[in-house]
């Protein structure tokens, strides 16, 4: 019998997004199918034969046909994100009808079930393209990382791009802390110890602190500074799904945790100071970061004491090997900035903020947080994910922006250096 209803077998309470048009007159497939429209929290429309309701196959943000109904959809339009769902696809017929009906994909039940929740999530969520994810890395201690990290973050979202700050260092004291919004209402690091598999993109960024027109994933106060390496997984992957822009402070350590986090990065700046000393503690830094990420670049940074005397720009990138980012003077008045409540980067004028938008202007095509390309012989985001046939899509298929060796110098203060 042909009809269109919501379904009444639904698994999931309440908070359902609208999910995808099942067709299928087969009971058994479509217990599945519902099971795992439950599991990605998306209330389908089921039509048993034909779509009844007028637009329901064009409308849908995802089709799943069940090989027992494909035949019947040989005269409908041709339409992007059609499934065909079955039992047994090493049937040659069900390729044939695959292609007939304009599927992108056939799936078997139940090897492909992973696949799936995450493609029902994804057409129920509108993902569009991954955010550019930014990790920020110090060449030693006391090296800036965090601020530079909170500043690239402010200086994203003031340019009116959706940015998510990710606080990946448990012992850099909070970057709440840092933009001055520790007593902000929010879920903290510890609230999401537990995550696990899939996490919905849009409710991690309603349920985090808003700070500066950004939200921020930061610490509590409490005793507990370990992030699971899963949960950092779950978390990170459910904020680039959002796009725009993300920005991770990286610790120096690569435990589990950062390592899952290095895996979703695009690229990572590493501040070295420009002292020798900074740069000897830098390269230890950068030997563990590549080895999980291929496209790290330098950021050459001026530091309070060094008043322009430090090592050049360009004889940093050449001690540590990596390309080049810019050169960041310090800024002079920065700690009774912070000291006030202001985030970094709030200065437009200062080196800081300039050196950020100089970055974004070079990092993205335009404001919408897609990269502008890849970086040659990079491994590319996500190198070494599962990659097998029922693997999610990888959540970093962003492409890294092209290297440019050329030093940069970008964010001078007024009257010069210091």
């Amino acid at each position: 019998m042909a009809g269109t209803t919501p379904s009444e077998r639904r698994g999931a309470t309440g908070a359902e997004r609208g999910g995808p048009l099942i067709i299928t007159e087969d009971e058994g497939l479509l217990d599945d199918l519902l099971r795992l429209c439950a599991a990605a929290g998306a209330l389908p429309e089921v039509a048993h034969g034909l779509p009844g309701r007028k637009g329901a196959w064009e409308a849908a943000p995802l089709v799943i046909v069940g090989d027992d109904c494909a035949r019947r959809l040989y005269g409908a339009g041709r339409r992007d994100g059609v499934i065909l769902a079955g039992r047994d696809t090493d049937d040659q017929g069900t390729w044939r009808r695959a292609v007939a009906i304009g599927a992108e994909r056939v799936l078997a039940l139940p090897e492909g079930e992973r696949w799936l929740v995450d493609r029902i999530a994804d057409a129920a969520e509108g993902v569009g393209p991954p955010a550019l994810t930014v990790g920020v890395v110090g060449g030693r201690g006391g090296a800036g990382a965090s601020t530079l990290a909170g500043a690239l973050a402010v200086t994203a979202a003031r340019a009116g791009r959706s940015t998510m700050l990710v606080d990946g260092d448990p012992l850099g004291g909070g970057l709440d802390v840092l933009l001055g919004g520790e007593k902000e209402k929010g879920l903290r690091w510890p609230a999401f110890a537990e995550s696990r598999g899939r996490v919905a993109g849009g409710a991690l960024a309603e349920s985090l602190p808003h700070l500066h027109s950004l939200r921020v994933l930061s610490w509590d106060r409490g005793a507990d500074v370990t992030i699971p390496p899963a949960a950092m997984r779950a978390v990170l992957a459910a904020a680039r799904r959002r796009g725009g822009v993300v920005v991770v402070d990286l610790p120096r350590r690569v435990d589990e945790a950062a390592a899952e986090a290095l895996n979703q990065v695009d690229m990572a700046l590493l501040l070295v100071p420009t002292e020798l000393r900074a740069v000897a503690a830098a390269q230890r830094v950068a030997a563990g970061v590549q080895r999980l990420l291929a496209d790290v670049r330098a950021v050459a940074c001026g530091t309070p004491d060094r008043h322009g005397h430090g090592l050049p720009p360009d004889e940093v990138a050449r001690l540590m090997e990596l390309p080049l980012a810019g050169e960041l003077p310090w800024e002079v008045g920065l700690l009774g900035d912070l000291a006030r409540g202001l985030p970094p980067g709030a200065r437009a004028r200062g080196p800081l903020a300039r050196f950020c938008a100089a970055f974004w202007a070079r990092a993205l095509v335009d404001g919408t947080g897609e990269p502008a390309g890849g970086a040659p012989g990079a491994a590319g985001p996500g190198a070494g994910r599962d990659t097998g046939p029922d693997a999610g899509p990888s959540p970093g298929s962003g492409t890294a922006p092209a290297q440019d060796s050329r030093p940069t110098r970008y964010g001078a203060p007024d009257g010069g250096r210091s």
